[in-house]
């Protein structure tokens, strides 16, 4: 019972960390440590259904009401207590850097570990950058596969902590149809980005989950670097 009601609460920061500009749900799950578990449990969820359903019930639940019920309470914080809202976040993301460091169980830190979080950490600010080219558009078809593309390139958004979704679709130039797309459920539009956004995040997952299997200390230093890229994007 304790778990569920530990879970449930962790999904609605998470659900917060949906809708806070800058912030995406991967960077909170990794501040809450359940990031690779989460990961686990969605792709071992058949081999062990009623554990992983207990686990993740509870999680996404939270999520729905911190969506929900957090939305208008973030929006009037954003609006009224901009910079400390961000300053607090800010510090919740870089307190949490300690903890993750510690999951790559490692006893000293190499080159490797520091070029795989400055690799991740440019790649991340790098993205950032982009985004003052709104002009700047890979894909100007309007076409099923575009589409499709463009939600597969998005799960890297959900998937990857620090990374930002918005940003990705802009560099597309899919984000203002997107938009549009939600906000009149043009489903021509919706479907083929919501079919692209889980075989992208399906394959995205499995690879985290080698990466994390085979190489666990130099990918969660590259997590900590992607963390760390969200900074530019908060403040």
């Amino acid at each position: 019972m304790i778990k569920c009601l530990l879970g449930f609460f962790k999904g609605i920061f998470i659900g917060a960390g949906a809708i806070l500009p800058g912030i995406s749900s991967g960077v909170i799950c990794v501040v809450l440590g359940i990031y690779e578990k989460i990961i686990n449990s969605i792709l071992n969820f058949f081999t062990n259904t009623k554990v992983n359903l207990k686990f993740l019930l509870p999680i996404i639940i939270g999520v729905v009401i911190g969506i929900v019920l957090f939305g208008n309470v973030l929006k009037y914080l954003y609006a009224n207590y901009n910079t400390f809202a961000k300053i607090c976040i800010a510090i919740l993301i870089l307190t949490s850097i300690p903890s993750i460091i510690k999951k790559a169980e490692i006893k000293q830190i190499k080159i490797q570990h520091i070029l795989s979080l400055l690799l991740a950490l440019s790649f991340s600010i790098y993205l950032v950058s982009l985004e003052s080219f709104g002009n700047m558009h890979i894909i100007s078809a309007t076409s099923f596969a575009s589409y499709l593309f463009a939600g597969v390139a998005m799960s890297a958004g959900v998937v990857i902590p620090g990374i930002s979704s918005t940003i990705i679709l802009m560099l597309l130039g899919k984000y203002e149809a997107y938009l549009s797309a939600v906000a009149s459920l043009n489903f021509s539009i919706l479907i083929p980005m919501g079919i692209g956004l889980c075989i992208g995040a399906t394959i995205l997952l499995f690879l985290i989950k080698f990466l994390l299997k085979n190489y666990k200390s130099i990918t969660y230093f590259a997590i900590i670097g992607f963390v760390l890229g969200s900074l530019p994007i908060l403040l």
